[in-house]
């Protein structure tokens, strides 16, 4: 019989500290009001991942942001999503948070962009066949890149949040469900219930990547958002989203609800649902989002 608790099991399936990151070398630029950190980092394995950050030109101490990149089959895309954008967003934010006052670091994911080969099917066999998964080795990176993110001379660790669309959404709430030190999360159009999924086939719709053996008996996806509490989470979906039907989304939101009204924090749960949106990015996301920010990740509280 498992004696590992259900928080150490999901650390353990999100191979927490197995993947660190080290940086290689860092290129600054400016931009029209911000500065721009080309960085390059390595793996254990020694495989090259590629980081942008984005951040206020100023020294002070600053707030930072953990941005998680999409999937989107942009294949692509990867961490020129923090300065070029992508379909699914309204424009690219790395500018925009940091015009707000953020440090923003963004990694490049494996299969993605410069990471692109070996492709998504080949990494998660190859992970699935050794008894790991390919979800878990990017969590455990972007639990890396954080650290490497509060290390900063120019952030302040205590203020660290994290924000993602649809992939980066999910591995956005696994990772501070996991990770203590995030100060908050906001995640768009990747929440949902994966149960409910599969007993209506739209788990299928998901890329394979996101296969974690075993994780429904450690933990449904709103027991994990659920174990952010009492740190401020926004979750922001579409009812038109064929990634996250609204029955998913009902039974995940009553368990993450009744979290956070255990912890007592059931006001810092902000969620935002729009009948007419499908899977991406709407003007009232965007305004909830830097409300949010502004609330509780860009003054102290």
């Amino acid at each position: 019989m498992n004696s590992m608790s259900p928080s150490d099991r999901l650390r353990a399936a999100f191979e927490l500290g197995n993947h660190p990151l080290g940086l290689v070398s860092r290129q600054v630029s400016e931009a029209d009001g911000y500065a721009i950190e080309r960085l390059a980092f390595v793996t254990a394995d020694g495989e090259a991942v590629r980081g942008v950050l984005t951040r206020p030109v100023s020294a002070d101490r600053s707030p930072a942001l953990l941005y998680i990149h999409a999937h989107g089959a942009r294949y692509d895309i990867g961490a020129d999503e923090l300065l070029d954008g992508r379909p699914a967003l309204l424009g690219p934010l790395g500018p925009e948070f940091a015009r707000l006052g953020f440090v923003t670091l963004m990694i490049e994911m494996p299969a993605f962009g410069a990471r692109a080969e070996p492709n998504e099917s080949a990494r998660t066999k190859a992970c699935l066949w050794r008894g790991r998964s390919l979800a878990g080795q990017m969590v455990a990176e972007q639990q890396s890149a954080f650290r490497w993110l509060a290390a900063r001379d120019d952030v302040i660790a205590e203020r660290i949040g994290v924000f993602g669309l649809s992939m980066g959404a999910t591995l956005g709430y696994w990772l501070a469900a996991v990770e203590p030190r995030v100060a908050c999360v906001a995640h768009l159009c990747c929440y949902a219930d994966f149960e409910t999924l599969i007993d209506s086939g739209a788990h299928d719709l998901h890329g394979i990547y996101l296969t974690i053996p075993g994780l429904l008996g450690i933990a449904s996806n709103g027991v994990i958002a659920g174990m952010i509490a009492p740190r401020p989470q926004l979750i922001a979906v579409g009812d038109r989203d064929p990634l996250t039907p609204p029955a998913a989304v009902d039974r995940a939101l009553a368990e993450t609800r009744d979290a956070y009204a255990r912890a007592g924090a059931a006001d810092r749960l902000t969620v935002l649902r729009e009948a007419e949106a499908g899977h991406v990015e709407t003007p009232a996301m965007r305004a909830a989002v830097f409300g949010f920010l502004e609330r509780y990740l860009a003054t102290e509280t």
